[in-house]
């Protein structure tokens, strides 16, 4: 016998208890762990940290504009397959499959309703949906949405969540950047008010056009917002970056935005603004 026996390990397996999955989420920040049904009732925002989640469009839509007040417009437009792109999949495929993950037909609800009481021309875009790129129809309903401010002669408000531009509709994606920009011309021709809200993340073509024309632009805290990725500019100039860059408090602190605000104070500030341009009640 040895002195030195090998310690008996045990061949009995315990089953463990099955644990629920999507009950809980994990805050980026923190690590902490928060109830999926905390985490919904306090609008996507984690109690301690404050660390913004993404939103749906529709349940961002409920929590700025007035109960009863919100009628949709275009929800029917659907995008095509001009270039008959392909990449891992063929691009009606990947529409398809967006679809019925989102129940939406795009990236973008656009309508009109009433904030705090004022008339407003809305769209708010949905990451969810293929990264909430900028195709034809997204670039469409939001350029409808700008010429219906102009139509009914109220603000528009664009709440912007986006990769870039679609690059399975090539040239046209990249247009709408043009075209949204153009209705904005006109809208502030009109001495009609913008105001744009960045969300986590706002990049690339989006930045690049309407994202950025705002006669006020407001940002949730701590989003990513920038044209290309920080990871690319470094490789591109062979530096480091800043601490924060691209987030909302760096370009607030450079001047590229005006205003940081808390998801849950959104509303009510964008309503302040309204009425600081001159906004009158639906009533009125």
């Amino acid at each position: 016998m040895s002195i030195f026996g090998k310690p008996k390990y045990s061949t009995v397996r315990v089953k463990k208890k099955d644990i629920p999955t999507g009950l809980w989420t994990k805050c980026p920040e923190t690590g902490e762990i928060i109830f999926n049904k905390e985490l919904e009732q306090n609008w996507m925002v984690v109690p301690k940290s404050g660390y913004h989640f993404p939103l749906k469009a529709r349940r961002r839509i409920e929590l700025l504009i007035d109960d009863g007040t919100f009628e949709e417009y275009d929800a029917g437009l659907v995008s095509g397959d001009p270039l008959e792109f392909k990449d891992s999949k063929p691009y009606p495929q990947r529409l398809a499959q967006a679809q019925q993950k989102t129940g939406e037909n795009d990236a973008v609800i656009c309508g009109t309703g009433e904030l705090e009481g004022l008339p407003v021309s809305l769209a708010v875009m949905d990451f969810s949906f293929i990264g909430a790129s900028m195709g034809s129809v997204v670039g469409e309903k939001i350029t409808r949405a700008i010429e219906r401010g102009l139509q009914n002669k109220c603000p528009v408000i664009i709440v912007c969540a986006s990769g870039g531009a679609r690059m399975q509709e090539g040239i046209l994606s990249l247009m709408q950047m043009a075209k949204t920009s153009a209705a904005l011309k006109r809208l502030s021709d009109a001495g009609l008010p913008y105001i744009a809200v960045l969300t986590n993340p706002t990049m690339a073509g989006v930045m690049a056009s309407f994202a950025s024309l705002g006669d006020v632009i407001i940002a949730e805290p701590k989003a990513l917002i920038g044209f290309a990725g920080p990871r690319v500019i470094k490789e591109t100039t062979q530096q480091d970056l800043p601490a924060g860059f691209q987030t909302s408090e760096f370009l607030l602190e450079h001047g590229l935005i005006d205003q940081i605000v808390h998801r849950h104070q959104m509303k009510g500030r964008i309503g302040s603004l309204l009425r600081a341009f001159g906004g009158q009640s639906a009533a009125v």
